[in-house]
């Protein structure tokens, strides 16, 4: 790799890093006018599509430690928007289901937060985005790989 390319590299990793905490800080903000951080909007959202869950397939799916999971369910089961029940084949497992409430507040959230981010990406033209797509999962599925190694 030629000096010029490792610089390149190491460019484009700041950059990738400084915009995804400007990403985040924005989604923060966003989920936050409905008293909810990030994680607890993740693991509603993933409730909210695809229904009931076990915990342990939420904190593989929104990329949440199983030592957070504890609390955020926690929180959400205080805020009245999720629910928790033990298995009916396996009772140590925990599944998570969305409430009325939590549905009711999805239905009112997330189509607000899916404008935040469309106004986030709003910058670049359609084929712009189709190509930051395609770029954000081939570094992410090499990283990956070369982390399974």
């Amino acid at each position: 790799m030629t000096d010029r390319a490792k610089n390149d590299s190491l460019k484009a990793f700041a950059v990738l890093m400084r915009s995804s905490q400007y990403v985040q800080e924005s989604i923060q903000k966003s989920v936050a006018k409905f008293g909810l951080n990030t994680s607890e909007f993740g693991v509603l959202e993933l409730l909210y599509h695809k229904g009931e869950q076990p915990i342990q397939n939420i904190g593989k799916k929104i990329l949440l430690a199983s030592s957070s999971m504890t609390y955020v369910i926690d929180r959400l089961e205080q805020k009245q928007l999720v629910t928790r029940t033990k298995g009916k084949t396996d009772r140590r497992v925990m599944n998570i289901a969305i409430t009325d409430k939590g549905s009711q507040l999805m239905d009112e959230i997330f189509p607000l937060n899916q404008k935040d981010i469309e106004e986030l990406f709003s910058v670049l033209e359609p084929e712009e985005l189709k190509m930051y797509i395609q770029l954000g999962k081939k570094i992410g599925l090499h990283a990956k790989g070369i982390n399974e190694k």
